[in-house]
């Protein structure tokens, strides 16, 4: 069902669906986008993936890679409800600008490869989903291929992901002949016969009604499990009715307690309109999910989706653009208009609205105006970064901004000629700009510009993007990664005496600390970790004394004894202090406590650790032998190995620093025909020569 965009643009809030597509890389996000924009009258071409034609992937290194790099937004409308999309990466190098989208939407579409399953990065995206609370339903893509099966796609996402699975489809034929599907809560067949557009619905065939009203009954009692109100009609008629088990499997899939699955072939076009059809049943529109929760001169206040209530917007985005910078929101009260005045929490400044503008990937449409519930761009603002909340002026408030992952691989950029220096760094701050994951920073030691980042393929990324918009040529050093230092061997009572008179007020502070190992936290990794307490009663420490200590521990974690790297995985307990009634005051115990940590470290038994990362590499059979040996002398860890469809994939896990030039070498291995991917594992304790020629300070 084709419908205009252009007469929706003052669509009500009901019939908003705020969503993002999220895979594993190859699994068919972008071609599913594809075929929903050409279905909803967008577009009026399928764009491929092969013949870089797509819509979202428009960026030139998209296009020449063949996945997704960038999220990108769109629009389209089905059944009188617009449809604000966005197209996330797969790649594990780019989770957190999965992440910043999945913070600004309401719903998303999880795409699952029928052959493949659960995959890395599809579970990576999933436990995304789940800390930012978004609704999603399942699509079981490339139903087509062969070795396709649904359900053991369903039962991968069972047993890896663990939501109730509720499959309201099944499939008519296999592989090859894949033709549609029964639709189970209204009983008919939707088919689409080959070289046509358009869905054929009818009564289901009467080989497969057996079969069909047998998986009817099993999501009829899953759906009564889960869910009170069906439980009392299906315990009183024995069955639930269509009404119901729609009404029912909304209320599972918006509450998390159930994932509805379909499947299809986006490729072939099969299975696209009871997908959106899904969208609008089953995800929740803007009014539907929690209001949002913010901060306003230090107490919490909620705002809802109100288009008459005060301004608010969070900034998940920034791109610059050949026309000027664009400044991607969602906007979650209120209304803003161009030419209008906001308030920037992060900064303390007011900025204008020079224009509001609909997305549609690389295109825009402009607006006069943005109501709550919008997914727009605006031009004219230069200083929001992504995480900013804009409001209006006379009603403050801080929205909780994406969290940013720390970047665990780092290379030194240097331009060639020394007349490019200053361009150099000026398209560094811009890319850092579009990219929080992003860290630019001057080694002291060498003067060298170092660039951090996710990923060998995240930093590869960014040094093309200088290269093709800048027109720099820059010079790139080998890739390092970041380590940690942390203890496995405390030390008890030890006593610092901070004393300093050099004329004027003095400074005093006495301190007595015990340094011990914080205990692991599963999935934890040790990356990120610290503690502090203090034991001491009776007023012997002030209580801003205490808190003073604390930061000034905290200062002390950026270098640790053993080569300078941060320092993770400690408690530091404050057991007795003394103070002096003029000399004392929370520099001399800041100071104290910088100092005294960097003593009690150097005093306890430290251990280096590296990041590792989960490696899964698929490779034909003929080529395993080879592979695990060289994952051998990588260091790595294999955990297990599967055979499916003439391929064997291998888990392991892997020291990040070993996995750099792996991809050339698998392909050289495998002729070509083996891949891999790789996410972060949390760090591990490396060998005492790793970090020699290596380390990121």
């Amino acid at each position: 069902m084709r419908t205009d965009l252009h007469r929706h643009l003052d669509t009500p809030l009901a019939a908003v669906r705020n969503l993002g597509i999220l895979a594993h890389v190859d699994a068919g996000k972008t071609t599913l986008t594809e075929r929903i924009l050409y279905l909803t009258g967008t577009t009026h071409k399928r764009g491929e993936v092969h013949d870089g034609t797509t819509v979202t992937d428009f960026d030139p290194q998209e296009r020449d890679r063949g996945i997704t790099i960038f999220a990108a937004a769109v629009s389209c409308a089905w059944d009188a409800h617009r449809i604000n999309l966005i197209d996330t990466p797969g790649h594990v190098d780019f989770s957190d600008e999965v992440a910043r989208s999945l913070r600004v939407l309401d719903g998303a579409v999880a795409v699952f490869d029928a052959v493949a399953g659960v995959e890395p990065q599809s579970e990576a995206v999933w436990r995304q989903a789940d800390r930012y609370g978004v609704p999603r339903i399942a699509f079981v893509n490339k139903l087509d291929r062969a070795g396709a099966d649904l359900d053991t796609a369903v039962e991968s996402i069972r047993e890896r992901l663990h939501p109730a699975p509720l499959v309201v489809q099944l499939p008519i034929g296999s592989e090859a002949g894949f033709t549609g599907v029964v639709d189970l809560p209204r009983m008919r067949s939707l088919v689409w016969p080959e070289g046509r557009d358009t869905v054929e619905e009818g009564p289901v065939p009467e080989a497969l009604r057996d079969a069909a009203e047998g998986r009817r009954r099993q999501l009829e009692e899953a759906v009564a499990e889960l869910h009170p109100g069906a439980l009392e009609e299906f315990c009183a008629e024995g069955t639930l009715s269509a009404r119901t088990l729609t009404a029912a499997l909304r209320d599972l899939t918006r509450s998390g307690d159930g994932v509805v699955v379909l499947c299809g072939s986006a490729y072939r076009n099969r299975g696209i309109e009871p997908l959106l059809d899904a969208v609008v049943a089953y995800l929740p529109s803007p009014r539907d999910v929690p209001a949002v929760r913010g901060t306003r001169d230090g107490g919490e206040q909620e705002r809802f989706a109100d288009p008459a209530a005060p301004f608010a917007a969070l900034v998940f985005k920034v791109n610059g653009t050949a026309t000027g910078r664009l400044t991607y929101l969602r906007v979650y009260s209120g209304t803003i208009g161009k030419g209008e005045t906001v308030w920037d929490s992060g900064t303390g400044r007011t900025e204008r609205i020079g224009r509001i503008l609909r997305v549609q990937a690389d295109r825009h449409a402009p607006l006069e105006r943005a109501v709550a519930g919008d997914i727009v761009a605006v031009v004219g603002l230069k200083s929001a970064r992504a995480g900013s909340t804009l409001c209006a002026p006379g009603a403050p408030l801080v929205l909780e901004p994406p969290t940013v992952a720390d970047p665990v691989v780092s290379v030194a950029v240097e331009a060639v000629g020394s007349a490019e220096a200053e361009l150099l760094v000026s398209a560094l701050t811009r890319l850092v700009e579009e990219d929080p994951s992003l860290v630019v920073r001057t080694d002291p030691e060498t003067g060298q510009l170092v660039l951090s980042g996710m990923g060998e393929l995240h930093l590869e990324v960014a040094v093309e993007k200088i290269r093709l918009a800048q027109g720099l040529d820059v010079r790139v050093g080998r890739p390092r990664v970041a380590y940690r230092e942390t203890v496995v061997r405390g030390v008890s009572g030890l006593v610092h005496r901070h004393v300093k008179q050099d004329g004027g007020a003095g400074e005093f502070a006495h301190v007595v600390l015990d340094v011990e190992p914080l205990e692991d936290v599963p999935g934890d990794g040790g990356a990120t970790r610290f503690a502090f307490r203090s034991t001491v009663v009776g007023g012997r420490v002030p209580q801003e004394y205490v808190r003073a200590l604390e930061a000034g521990c905290r200062e002390a974690l950026a270098d640790g004894p053993l080569g300078g790297h941060p320092v993770t995985g400690v408690r530091v307990v404050l057991t007795d202090g003394a103070t002096h009634p003029k000399d004392s005051s929370e520099r001399a115990f800041r100071t104290a406590g910088r100092f005294a940590l960097r003593e009690a470290l150097r005093a306890c038994a430290m251990v280096l650790l590296e990041p590792v990362a989960d490696v899964t590499v698929t490779v034909p059979d003929d080529a395993v032998g080879g592979v695990l040996g060289d994952l051998a002398a990588r260091r790595g860890q294999v955990s297990g190995s599967v055979a499916r469809a003439g391929a064997v994939v291998i888990t392991a896990t892997v020291p990040l620093v070993e996995l750099f030039g792996y991809a050339t070498r698998l392909r050289s291995r495998t002729r070509g025909r083996g891949v891999f991917t790789a996410r972060p594992a949390g760090y591990a304790p490396a060998p005492s020569t790793a970090a020699s020629g290596t380390v990121t300070r």
